[in-house]
């Protein structure tokens, strides 16, 4: 809640999340229109037997470039809320420019986490059931691990691995091995979409089914943003806290009290 205040207070936020969506669409597209087209227009054909390795390289320049855009536009939010939590006046060009000046880790960072992915991918489609529980398993534990990891891009100026390291061990040290999380960004924007849905359906009962589905799509996006801006903000005030940079809007006692070591 404190996380959508500092939203509500810095609006211009949610623009980060709207570049990389549109950014994410459009190199997106493009990309797999030639794709598309190199295969004849024939989307069976990408995943032939014949050209596997040809589709295992393409998925991976896809993570690549997804990895990337996401990491360069949430180091961008992570640094202007950074700069509201120090009492500074934060602009969109001030984030921009502070993840072109890391963007060389921001790229080096993508090709761990695309190789991260890929392996994730081919142990998912060539180790049946067995291989979705594993890597549905491995996708927690990165998850947990990557917590910190764009804070400490950012300000930390480690390379991707000793990223990867620093932020283990800052979960390590504050809360420990094993936690849990008194939180959940997921479940409120669950039930933020079925409420969408409820007034999309009526928008469309009472005028049109097409505007009622154009409200839906246009909430679903607008939604989407406004919960990866808070996500960010969330990130970035933890991690303040954690490196003993307190602040008036996440005090040390909230923190601790999101974050709770399970008893053995």
């Amino acid at each position: 809640m404190t996380s959508f205040k500092v939203l509500k207070a810095n609006k211009q936020l949610i623009i980060f999340p709207v570049l990389s969506a549109i950014s994410l669409i459009l190199i997106f597209g493009s990309f797999f229109t030639a794709v598309l087209a190199n295969a004849g227009w024939d989307i069976s054909n990408i995943r032939d037997s014949d050209n596997r390795v040809m589709y295992y390289a393409l998925l991976f320049v896809f993570y690549v470039i997804n990895y990337f855009i996401v990491m360069f536009f949430n180091m961008a939010l992570l640094h202007c809320s950074k700069m509201y939590f120090d009492g500074e006046e934060a602009t969109i060009r001030d984030g921009i420019n502070f993840s072109l000046s890391r963007i060389g880790v921001i790229f080096s960072w993508s090709l761990l986490a695309a190789t991260v992915g890929l392996i994730l991918r081919l142990i998912q489609e060539n180790v049946g059931a067995i291989g979705k529980i594993i890597t549905g398993l491995i996708g927690v534990v990165w998850s947990i691990a990557t917590f910190f990891v764009v804070p400490v891009i950012a300000y930390e100026k480690l390379g991707p691995i000793d990223a990867l390291k620093r932020s283990v061990q800052l979960m390590k040290q504050k809360w420990g091995e094993s936690l849990g999380a008194g939180f959940s960004f997921g479940l409120i924007h669950f039930l933020a979409i079925i409420l969408l849905a409820i007034a999309a359906g009526i928008i469309g009962v009472l005028t049109n089914v097409i505007v009622g589905v154009a409200v839906f799509v246009l909430g679903v996006f607008l939604l989407a943003a406004i919960f990866s801006a808070v996500r960010t903000i969330f990130v970035s005030a933890v991690y303040n806290n954690v490196a003993g940079n307190l602040d008036d809007h996440f005090d040390q006692q909230l923190v601790d009290s999101l974050f709770t070591q399970k008893r053995k």
